[in-house]
C-alpha cells in the first residue's frame, strides 16, 4: 500500500473512495492528513466523472481527531479557520459524501462523518466528541441539531463519553449498520443507489435538504422550487420518463 496520508480510488462506477492512511497514529488529522484530504476533495469535486465520494480510514481507526501533539508544540488557541478540511464548510463540494466509519471516529473524527451527507458505521465502530476531555470545544457540532435530538446532543457533547454503533443508528447519526468486513461493500453499495440517479436531480435533492435546515417551511418550499428549475429543464428530465415509458434504463447526461 502506499504510504501518502491519504489514498484516492478513482472507480470506474463514479465512485471515489478516499482512505486516511496513518493507521499507526490512528488517522489523527496531522498536517500530512489534512493537506492529503484537502487535495482528494478537490480531485473529487474537480472531476466530472465522479459522482459520490466515500471516505473511510485505513487500520483499525477511522480518525481520532486532530493532533494533540502538534496542539501543543503550536501552543494553539482557536484552530484557523481553514485548518480542518471538512467538507461543504471549508471544502466546497457540490457532490454527495458518505463517511464508511470503521472504528473510532473521535473529536475530529466525529467532525468530518457529521460533514458527509451519509454515514455507514461498522459494528464495532464508536463515536464521541471528546474535547471536554482535554479542554477544548467544538462549534462544529452545532449542525448536528438537525440530525440528533437536544438531549442526546447536549449529553454527548457534556460528557464526552463514546456512543457504539448500534447507539448512534438508533439516533439517526447513522444511516446504515455493516460488519467490519462488509463496511466498505455496504458504503459502496449505498453510494451505487444514489449514483444511480440522474445527476441533477440527485443535486437538486441535496440542496434542497440543505435549505430545509436552514430556513422555516415556507422559505424552505420557495427556495427548494428555485433549486429545481435547472433540473426541471434538463434534457435528463425527459430522458427519465422516457426511459421509463420504453422499459430500459436511463441515460443520464447531467445537462
Amino acid at each position: 500500500m502506499s504510504d501518502d496520508a491519504v489514498l484516492f480510488e478513482a472507480r470506474p462506477d463514479g465512485i471515489a473512495v478516499i482512505t486516511l492512511n496513518r493507521p499507526d497514529t490512528r488517522n489523527c488529522l496531522a498536517r500530512d492528513v489534512r493537506a492529503g484530504l484537502f487535495e482528494a476533495w478537490a480531485r473529487f469535486e474537480d472531476d466530472p466523472a465522479l459522482r459520490v465520494a466515500v471516505l473511510t480510514g485505513a487500520g483499525p481507526a477511522f480518525c481520532a481527531g486532530g493532533d494533540l501533539k502538534e496542539m501543543v508544540e503550536t501552543a494553539m488557541a482557536v484552530p484557523p479557520r481553514d485548518m480542518f478540511p471538512v467538507p461543504y464548510d471549508t471544502v466546497a463540494l457540490s457532490k454527495p459524501t458518505i463517511a464508511a466509519v470503521n472504528g473510532v471516529a473521535f473529536a475530529g473524527g466525529w467532525m468530518i462523518a457529521q460533514a458527509c451527507d451519509l454515514c455507514v458505521a461498522s459494528t464495532t465502530a464508536s463515536f464521541a466528541i471528546t474535547e471536554v476531555k482535554v479542554g477544548r470545544s467544538s462549534p462544529w457540532a452545532a449542525p448536528l441539531i438537525h440530525m440528533i435530538p437536544q438531549r442526546i446532543m447536549m449529553e454527548i457533547l457534556l460528557t464526552g463519553k463514546p456512543i457504539d454503533a448500534r447507539r448512534a443508528y438508533e439516533i439517526g447519526l447513522v444511516n446504515r449498520l455493516a460488519e467490519p468486513a462488509d463496511l466498505l461493500s455496504a458504503a459502496l453499495d449505498l453510494a451505487r443507489e444514489v449514483a444511480a440517479g440522474a445527476p441533477l436531480s440527485v443535486g437538486a435533492a441535496r440542496e434542497t435538504v440543505m435549505l430545509a435546515t436552514e430556513m422555516g417551511r415556507s422559505a424552505a418550499l420557495q427556495a427548494a422550487r428555485h433549486a429545481s428549475t435547472h433540473c426541471y429543464h434538463s434534457s435528463d428530465a425527459q430522458e427519465g420518463p422516457r426511459a421509463f415509458a420504453d422499459k430500459r434504463a436511463p441515460h443520464w447526461t447531467g445537462r
